[in-house]
Parts: structure tokens; sequence; C-alpha cells
């Protein structure tokens, strides 16, 4: 096969890597087992239109994408229902997709899987159209990256550290959203801190990410925490797994839905879609779509 490699040298671990000797260290991997490789290092702010163009390169069997998660979310959305390959490399904070598809988590490692990897489709889903691989959510997330983004910080772990300052920030001074949803199969109207819609359901006894990737679900999980404590309780469960044991947790699935925010504001409330931050529509439509991203996974 023939893969091309964009590189973010802006983006998660990559930013403190040696790009060049890890591409040559790739290209002997790749070569070894008979592949080729191509490999394009760009900023974040080429990012995009590289990945673009390596989508539409017709000689590429697969594309590899480095970076944070908004690098991988980008590349997705570029390959979605095409026939070229999607290869994950986990450069970012958590690699949270990476996780799902069962991809070694150090870049070179990945690059070994990758010599012998099969290619797969799973599902993708898209909120007003706009593709996320792995969770959009509002509320309690939304405001921890607004908070976290704020900070500064120059590496995975001072971004972690940010993480947790904003985590506090957050739990003393939650934001409440009143929303409806509808799915396919019923309403939901509450008042919630935090709502999450995920890219299948999440499995249980880890990190929140998908152990499947094909189900052709949309995970929806509410929280009706309120206080303090509850929200502490709910943020450690949820970075555990334990969802059912919380009771201030809904989980819904569905292959669609609408989301509506109820009530006046003067300012819109924020969203996350893949880590990337942004206002939220006051009405957002999310759907699954089965089977609509190839991607380059570990040999089984």
């Amino acid at each position: 096969m023939h893969f091309l490699a964009v590189l973010n040298r802006d983006g998660g671990t990559l930013r403190t890597t040696d790009l060049d000797a890890f591409a040559e260290r790739s290209r002997a991997t790749l070569e070894k087992a008979g592949h080729t490789l191509e490999v394009e290092i760009v900023s974040g702010k080429e990012l995009v239109s590289a990945l673009e163009k390596a989508s539409k390169d017709g000689a590429a069997d697969v594309v590899i994408a480095g970076g944070g998660d908004g690098t991988i979310s980008a590349a997705a959305t570029c390959l979605m229902n095409s026939d070229t390959a999607l290869a994950v490399l986990p450069a970012g904070t958590m690699n949270l997709f990476a996780r799902s598809l069962k991809i070694p988590l150090g870049l070179d490692a990945a690059m070994t899987a990758f010599a012998t990897g099969q290619v797969k489709a799973v599902d993708i889903a898209s909120a007003n159209g706009k593709p996320f691989v792995h969770q959009f959510s509002l509320g309690l997330h939304a405001k921890l990256v607004d908070l976290r983004d704020k900070m500064e910080y120059a590496s995975r772990v001072g971004k972690m550290r940010a993480s947790l300052r904003a985590a506090f920030l957050t739990v003393f001074q939650p934001p409440r959203v009143n929303i409806t949803i509808k799915t396919d199969q019923s309403e939901i109207i509450a008042r919630t801190t935090g709502i999450g819609v995920t890219n299948n359901l999440f499995g249980e006894g880890h990190l929140p990410y998908a152990d499947r990737l094909d189900e052709g679900v949309l995970g929806v999980y509410l929280t009706t925490a309120q206080t303090s404590r509850e929200i502490v309780s709910f943020l450690f469960n949820l970075a555990v797994g334990r969802w059912k044991n919380n009771a201030k947790v809904e989980i819904h699935e569905t292959k669609a839905l609408t989301l509506t925010v109820r009530g006046r504001r003067r300012k819109p409330y924020r969203c996350v879609m893949d880590g990337e931050s942004g206002d939220l529509a006051r009405e957002t439509v999310i759907k699954i779509h089965p089977g609509a991203l190839k991607v380059l996974t570990p040999a089984e």
C-alpha cells in the first residue's frame, strides 16, 4: 500500500518530537513490510488544506494523520465516504479515538502496527452536517475546555495540569442549560449541567471511549448533577467508566436526535466537538453514519 502521512508539527506530542527522524524511521518500518510512504510536515494553519489535498491523491491507499484530536477530526472529515483509509497516529493528550481502534499509543509502535494493519469500515457521526469521530458535548465539558484553552501550557503534561485547574473551577461554577432532545424513540426535557453525544456507546471500566465503532448508534449521556459534590462524583465516574453506578446520569441510544436549547440568552452556549470548542446552535441535528469511514487498524 502507498501511505501518505500528514504530520501537524503544532499538534499534540508532535510539537516536541524530532519529526524528520521520526519520518525516516517510519519510512523504514513501512518499506520493510513492502509499503511506500510520503511524509508532509505542516503547521496547524496549513493542516486542513494539506489533508484535503491528501484525501484527493489518487495514489494514496492510506492517509496517516498525526496530531491532536482536532487533527484526527479534520482528517476524518476529509476522508468520510471515500475509498482512502485513515490511519490515526496517536499524538494527542488522551487519544480516545485511537484507543477505540486499539492502536498502540507510542508513535513508533503505531507505525509498526500500520505495517501489518487491516482496513475496516467504522461509524462516524455529524452535528448539523459537521462530522465528528468521538463526541459532541455541552455544559461541563464545554466550559472546562474553554477555561483550559485560556491557560498557557506548552506540553502534554502542561495541558493535563491546565485541564485539572479548569475542572476545579468548573465544579464550583457549573453551567446549566435547559434543553429538549428528540430522539427516534422519545423526547427528553431537562435542565442539565452536561450532555455528551458519542459515536457509539462508551465502554465500561475505562476512560470514556467506545469499545466498538460499528454498532450504528449514538450514545446520549445526560447528567442532572447540580451540587459540587454531585459533579465531582460524576466527573470521577466519567474518568473511570462507571456510568451505570451514578444515579445522576441518564444513558440513551438512538440513530439520530435533535437538540434544542430552551429559553433566551444573550450569548450562545458553547459546545465541543472532538476537543474543538465553538458556539452552540439553538437547534442541533446529530446523526450516526454507519460504516462511512475506512480506518487502518492493527491486525487481529
